[in-house]
């Protein structure tokens, strides 16, 4: 009788922990650039209706090529939130016409606001705070305002590696938000220490900060691309699990998945319902395919753990 409770009980632990994983990537939101959507035939085959589709502004990419996929994304039924990089605008002027034609021309109400990548601005805005700060988002009636997370520091903002600049600059949001008529929220870079990510959750939330977080996580990929990319962004702790990883011919070998760190979030999050983590936010750095099977793949997994 013994070993039946125990299997019972592990059995009841396992399936508590599949739902609670399944919980945290179900209503996950997903990352394109103009130029990877332009190779896709159809959205609607591999992504859920209605998710929320980010499209990554990055630099050279064309205000018209923005605009165009976030309306081709927008007539298919997602939710389209185009990133607006403070440092690629010139001025409100230019910053007022890309606000007007993603609202008019693309029906968005969404945006991801963010200072962008340039070291130099490219005109007279640099920060997301000052995007938020003209006004221009709810004069157009946007609904929803999401802005930047940094649990691990931004090398571009706080240069001497602490986060005092970045912490301040989070504040000033939230102050924003109980003021503005536009739900929002914050998306991290992508992590991969789930330790570091809980300090931080908890830390903002001690400092007054309720705007819920939407977890940046990496989908499948190569390690050796996944260290590429983490050092390009600046990423701090995680870059160390990456490189433990690779010491380890058995996992140098195979693609990365993020199971275990969503693991340990998903089971922080269970005992932890005031978490501020809200739910994920997939960067597909080994396709957008590949990372949307994966999430797919483990939400159904989930939902027929309950039957």
């Amino acid at each position: 009788m013994a070993i039946l409770n125990l299997f019972k009980n592990r059995h009841a632990d396992e399936k508590s922990e599949r739902l609670s994983f399944g919980a945290l990537l179900d209503g996950y939101s997903i990352e394109v650039m103009p130029r990877t959507a332009a190779k896709i035939e159809d959205f609607r085959e591999f992504l859920p209706a209605g998710m929320r589709i980010y499209i990554a502004h990055i630099d050279g990419t064309t205000i018209d090529d923005m605009v165009a996929t976030a309306k081709r994304l927008t007539d298919d039924g997602y939710a389209v939130m185009p990133h607006v990089p403070a440092r690629l605008i010139r001025d409100k002027a230019m910053l007022e016409d890309w606000v007007n034609r993603y609202s008019n021309e693309a029906g968005v109400s969404q945006a991801l606001l963010l200072a962008g990548g340039l070291t130099t601005p490219r005109g007279e805005l640099e920060s997301s705070l000052q995007l938020l700060e003209s006004g221009l988002f709810d004069r157009y009636g946007f609904k929803r305002l999401h802005v930047a997370g940094h649990p691990e520091g931004n090398k571009d903002i706080d240069k001497d590696g602490s986060t005092s600049f970045v912490d301040k600059a989070l504040k000033f949001k939230q102050a924003y938000s109980e003021n503005s008529d536009a739900e929002m929220a914050i998306v991290t870079q992508f992590a991969f220490d789930a330790k570091s990510i809980i300090r931080w959750s908890e830390r903002i939330a001690e400092a007054g900060v309720t705007l819920p977080i939407h977890l940046g996580v990496a989908g499948p990929t190569k390690l050796q691309t996944l260290i590429k990319f983490a050092i390009s962004c600046g990423v701090g702790p995680s870059l160390s699990v990456l490189q433990r990883r690779a010491m380890d011919l058995s996992k140098l070998l195979v693609p990365y998945e993020p199971d275990e760190f969503l693991t340990e979030i998903a089971s922080y999050k269970a005992s932890h319902p005031q978490s501020l983590i809200e739910q994920i936010h997939v960067f597909p750095l080994g396709g957008i395919r590949a990372s949307a099977d994966w999430v797919n793949e483990r939400v159904l997994k989930s939902k027929v753990a309950v039957r």
